[in-house]
């Protein structure tokens, strides 16, 4: 195997170091989190770093990068308190993956792709329309990450849509029947198939012989 020090990544050139560090981790979701600002501007953009913090209340965090600069899907949770979380399908990857474009914040990502944006019952936060899944999130809290400036955003689902026929009967949603993606690094995308599903485990009452 190819061994990689904590000094040989340090001295790396930066395009090798971010392509090796962000695809080592593994397969990561793939969403686009649609906001709107106070003023009613539209957002929307890509992230692969969201994840499961919790069933009961339902939550989900997102790793937002360094306020450094301007972020606009950051900047507009904080002002409204809502969002949307939305799967990338096989079918939009391209025009999903060009909304991490740094836009000026007056140019909405609806306007310049060929992803809609599309309303539900009294929520005023784009979703994606034709999104398998869809979750209408509400800001709880956030931490700062000392060690590279980033910041953790926690919300809670309010309301989640997924099209009927990707869940199955004991509630899980089989991602595969909606050809979702997944992101491998910063730019590779695939669309997983489903292979098998194992029972809840318990321990063994026997140690395995030779």
């Amino acid at each position: 195997m190819t061994r990689f020090s904590h000094q040989d990544i340090s001295e790396m050139a930066y395009l090798y170091k971010i392509n090796l560090i962000n695809s080592c981790s593994g397969f990561k979701s793939a969403n686009l989190i649609g906001t709107k600002s106070a003023d009613g501007l539209e957002n929307v953009a890509i992230f692969s770093s969201v994840t499961h913090f919790g069933s009961n209340p339902p939550l989900l965090g997102v790793f937002m990068r360094p306020t450094t600069v301007t972020r606009d899907t950051y900047d507009n949770i904080k002002e409204t308190g809502f969002y949307t979380l939305n799967h990338v399908h096989e079918a939009i990857i391209s025009e999903a993956h060009h909304t991490s474009a740094k836009y000026d914040k007056h140019i909405s990502e609806f306007d310049m792709t060929m992803l809609q944006s599309e309303y539900k019952n009294d929520i005023n936060v784009p979703f994606v329309s034709s999104a398998p899944v869809q979750m209408h999130m509400e800001f709880v809290e956030e931490y700062y990450i000392k060690a590279n400036d980033t910041i953790l955003l926690i919300g809670k689902i309010n309301d989640l849509f997924i099209n009927a026929d990707l869940l199955e009967g004991d509630g899980f949603v089989n991602l595969s029947k909606g050809r979702v993606a997944t992101i491998n690094g910063l730019d590779g995308y695939a669309i997983p198939e489903l292979k098998t599903r194992l029972d809840y485990q318990r321990p063994k009452t026997q140690i395995k012989t030779p």
